[in-house]
Order: structure tokens, then sequence, then C-alpha cells
């Protein structure tokens, strides 16, 4: 049997904790350490990390490989150290999944004012609406096309809402019941967005994009769903189109700072739903499986 060695290593998250005993259990094959415990560091191949520190691959002559322990990877991709090797993210179906149905809540959310009732609830008032349940009344846009947007994208159209994508490219081939806009119609794209979800990932271009001129140019009353990456997002210019009603209401599921500073003032806005980084989670499995197929890869 082929053997490797690696390390975990996370600003945010300790690894180890969560996945050194399923390394154990189902890629025995695998010897995964922590910084500390390695004693030859020439021997490590793989370094496996989400949100690396600017040093975290430096003491490592010999890698051949690294590893998200999630979907994306604009960390591992940002940092300095990074040699240049294969870097791998999670492929996981079923994060897909999940992304779709926490979409697909927030969707309703937004689009029933279910907020309305937990407020009504609390006040024992039978406050009953009619007229406004149909997805058809509302148009939802999808900023992002991998394989997160596409599940979000289809869930929606399968629930009967009119949805649009945004992409670089057109997909080919197209996705029966759905539009889809490439970026040079960006503006079209988001005057017509009742609802918006961004599940763009970060890039240079993408940085600090949900700001005061994108939200002008949606239409008065959207709500925003940001399930992307927490620099996407200018939080003050959310909080003043949210104040000025030309925003009806946000979810927030990411941050650019994490976890959420506790005098942070999204915490206490009326608008805006916090959740905290939970909107898809792999499978520890998966994940595991996901290092066990891309070493062997390289072995090939």
């Amino acid at each position: 049997m082929t053997r490797w060695t690696g390390v975990a290593t996370c600003e945010a998250i300790d690894l180890m904790r969560f996945f050194g005993p399923v390394f154990a259990e189902f890629a025995p094959e695998i010897t995964l350490l922590r910084p500390e415990e390695v004693e030859d560091p020439a021997k490590v191949e793989f370094v496996f990390s989400f949100v690396p520190a600017n040093d975290a691959f430096a003491p490592y002559p010999n890698l051949r490989a690294v590893f998200s322990a999630g979907a994306g990877m604009d960390a591992i991709a940002a940092c300095p150290s990074l040699p240049d090797v294969p870097v791998f993210r999670v492929e996981d179906p079923d994060q897909a999944q999940q992304m779709a149905g926490f979409a697909a809540f927030h969707v309703i959310w937004h689009q029933r004012r279910m907020g309305d009732f937990i407020a009504a609830q609390r006040a024992h008032k039978w406050a009953r609406r009619v007229g406004d349940q149909s997805p058809t009344l509302k148009r939802i846009g999808v900023m992002g096309y991998g394989p997160m947007g596409r599940a979000i994208a289809k869930g929606l159209s399968a629930l009967g809402y009119t949805v649009t994508t945004l992409s670089r490219s057109q997909p080919d081939p197209a996705t029966p019941g759905i539009s889809h806009m490439t970026n040079d119609n960006i503006d079209a794209f988001l005057a017509q967005a009742d609802i918006l979800i961004n599940v763009l990932p970060l890039t240079s271009e993408t940085a600090g994009l949900l700001s005061a001129p994108l939200f002008a140019k949606l239409p008065k009353g959207a709500a925003l769903i940001h399930l992307g990456r927490g620099a996407h997002l200018n939080e003050a210019d959310l909080i003043a189109a949210l104040d000025s009603k030309h925003l009806a209401g946000a979810s927030l599921d990411v941050f650019d700072t994490e976890p959420l500073p506790k005098d942070s003032p999204l915490w206490d806005h009326p608008g805006i739903f916090i959740t905290p980084h939970v909107a898809s989670t792999p499978q520890f499995r998966a994940v595991v499986e996901n290092v066990q197929k891309g070493m062997a890869a390289l072995d090939a």
C-alpha cells in the first residue's frame, strides 16, 4: 500500500480535531500530522488546509499537492507561501444540494416575509396575509453558475420561480427552464432580480462587488442572499441600502471577518438574517476520499 504524509493546518479551524479521527479510520495509508508534530519536513507530501497562515507551506520543500477542506480554495490560492503544486478542492454533490436547500429556505423567507409571522407570533397576533405566496411573483437572480449555482438554480426553478443566472459565458448546453446572462449584461440581469443570490468565487474582479453601485441597480424592495465569500460584500453599503428601504432584507452566511465580531452592526439590524457560515458543509468522509483520490492520481 502506498503511504503518504500530510500536515493539517488552518488559522480558523482545528482541522485535526474534526478530520484526524476520520483519516485514521478510513485512510490508514495517510499519516496526517499537526505542524508541531512534524519531525522531518522533507517527508511531508501534502498540506490539508482551508485558511492557511501566510507561511503555512514554507517549511515543506517536497510538497506535491495542497488539499482544501472545503469547496472554496481562494484563501489557499492567495497564500504567499503557496508553491507551484496542484491545489484540490472538495467536489461533493451532496454539498451542492445542501446549498440549494439553504438558498430555497431564504428565498421563501424573503418572498413570503416569514419574519412578519415570527413577530406576529411573539405579539400573539393572528396576522393572516394572502395573495403573495406564489413563486411566480418573484424573479430570482443567481450570480455564479458553478456546481453550487447550478444546484440552486435548478432547485428554485423546480419550485416554480423564474430564475436567471449570471456567469462569464453561456452554459453549454443551456439548462431547461432557466435563463442565462453573461457578465457583459450584468445591468439587465440586476434590473430583473427581485431576490439576488450570490455564489460567485472570490477573485480580484468580484471582491467588493456587492456594494452601493450594484445595489442601486436592483429593483426597489429587492433582497440579497449572500452565500459566496465575505470579501464580496461592502457591509456599510448594505446597511445603507437597507436603511434607505431600497433593499427590503438580506440573508448573510459569510463575512469578511469570521467569526463575526460581537460589535458588528450587522447583528442588530432588523433587516438582516445572519447564519454562521453553514450554508453547506462537506461530509467528512467525502473530504478524506478527495485527498485519497488526489494523491493516488499524482502517483498514477
